[in-house]
């Protein structure tokens, strides 16, 4: 479904821990990172496509999660020229997101990357909350900006009520050169 502008609507999903840190996710085969996202379809609502596309990219349902906040309006981006497909009728010249935070509740070791028989995901690991804005691609990172801006009030909830009662962590995510407290350490807001 793409809208008369030329964009195709889309959830973003920002999962938090208690700590106030964020799911980061790995793509299929290659050293591209990003917050779980995916499109609309045509018969959904927003929240019906959120749940969807958790449970698709992440492995979690409704009850695993709490929603703490949506984005406003629709955050927009476009595509490099480059990954437009002309021929494709209609046209997508970007992509218009409302972006969720989410605070996880239950064990990370339930979050699955492979919870359909074509995953986007193949690792993940927990960051900063800024840290996205200096590893996502160019194109997408003023619509990072603008949500983690929009948001961040928010996740001040989340890391007061983590203090109080922290979940158990089992472990479980993508491990790389670059740690997640590293990668907190060495990010800020913008």
């Amino acid at each position: 479904m793409i809208d008369a502008d030329g964009f195709r609507p889309n959830v973003g999903i920002i999962i938090a821990n208690a700590e106030g840190q964020l799911l980061w996710a790995r793509r299929v085969g290659q050293n591209a990172w990003q917050f779980p996202q995916g499109g609309i379809k045509a018969s959904e609502t927003p929240h019906q496509a959120l749940f969807r596309e958790l449970h698709e990219e992440i492995g979690l349902t409704a009850n695993d999660v709490d929603i703490v906040a949506c984005t406003r309006g629709w955050l927009r981006y476009r595509l490099p020229r480059r990954m437009i497909r002309t021929h494709a009728r209609p046209v997508c010249i970007g992509q218009k997101q409302k972006w969720f935070l989410l605070q996880i509740r239950c064990q990370e070791s339930q979050i699955c990357m492979t919870a359909t028989p074509k995953p986007e995901f193949d690792g993940w690991r927990w960051v900063s909350y800024w840290y996205p804005l200096g590893q996502v691609v160019p194109f997408k990172r003023e619509v990072y900006r603008r949500a983690l801006r929009e948001l961040s009030p928010r996740l001040q909830r989340i890391a007061l009520e983590g203090n109080s009662s922290r979940i158990e962590s089992s472990g479980g995510g993508y491990s790389s050169d670059v740690s997640a407290s590293d990668a907190s350490s060495r990010s800020g807001e913008p």
